[in-house]
């Protein structure tokens, strides 16, 4: 008996009979029970322990309260870091979409202009991709020094990588006619893309890198970890010295910085989109 639904003499549908100890059944069971084996083999590498969160529970809420009143003397300082912060991020994006979008008409399967050095092409923006930004500015800190330059850098490299996959995956959805179109009509593969590719892709183009930056954003607020510049060296600094006044007031800000951000670029996506 087939899986679909089957009509009966008086017109009524019967659906077919589920049998328990078929091979499908068993295979589906099986597939089942490795999946529970491996997330239980996760929850023992990741060390959960939910008892002992319910024993600190109460020194979390002790240390929590201790960042009352926000400090607020140095609100200009961290005003400006956080400009600078979201200054990181725009500078990364910007430039990476730059550099992504040649990269990302190289690699598309149905516009690449060689096949065979797309998949080195490929690879290399997948590992930018691998990376974590957080590894590139600390790279880059030891090259250009501590600053914000470190994290702009460090954030364009990473962003190559996510902006270029992106980018390409959107290309390679669009209709081929256009494209065989324009070809067939002795377009240049310049005024292929520009003319027939482009304006097919544009809006979701638009929107992967407006998504890029606000993950950037959030990304940003960390880089001063490593010292590549941000509101993340006042942050660093909060939780080496344990001020806590001072690191709830970062947290807040941060939390009003990356909620203008999101509205911004949900409000840029819908006119764009």
């Amino acid at each position: 008996m087939t899986d679909l639904p089957v009509r009966a003499a008086d017109g009524r549908y019967v659906e077919p009979r589920l049998d328990p100890f078929s091979r499908a059944v068993a295979a589906k069971v099986l597939f089942g029970l490795l999946l529970a084996a491996a997330f239980v083999a996760c929850l023992k590498l990741a060390e959960v322990n939910p008892a002992a969160l319910m024993r600190g529970f109460p020194r979390l809420i002790e240390w929590a309260a201790k960042g009352w009143p926000p400090y607020l003397d140095d609100l200009d300082v961290f005003s400006w870091r956080a400009v600078e912060t979201v200054a990181i991020a725009t500078v990364g994006t910007v430039a990476a979409t730059l550099i992504a979008f040649p990269l990302a008409v190289f690699v598309a399967r149905n516009v690449t202009p060689s096949p065979v050095l797309s998949f080195p092409v490929r690879w290399l923006v997948n590992t930018f991709r691998a990376i974590d930004t957080v590894v590139f500015a600390l790279l880059f800190v030891t090259a250009v020094g501590l600053g914000p330059f470190a994290g702009v850098l460090g954030m364009i490299v990473h962003s190559v990588g996510v902006i270029t996959k992106l980018y390409a995956e959107a290309i390679e959805t669009i209709p081929g006619a256009p494209l065989e179109a324009a070809a067939m009509s002795g377009a240049s593969r310049t005024k292929i893309v520009t003319y027939a590719m482009l304006p097919s892709v544009l809006p979701n183009l638009a929107s992967v890198s407006l998504y890029v930056w606000e993950a950037n954003v959030r990304t940003s607020t960390i880089l001063g970890i490593v010292g590549a510049g941000g509101i993340g060296i006042e942050i660093k600094a909060a939780i080496d010295l344990l001020d806590f006044q001072k690191l709830l007031t970062l947290s807040v800000i941060v939390l009003i910085m990356v909620t203008v951000i999101d509205q911004l670029s949900a409000w840029l996506r819908r006119r764009l989109v």
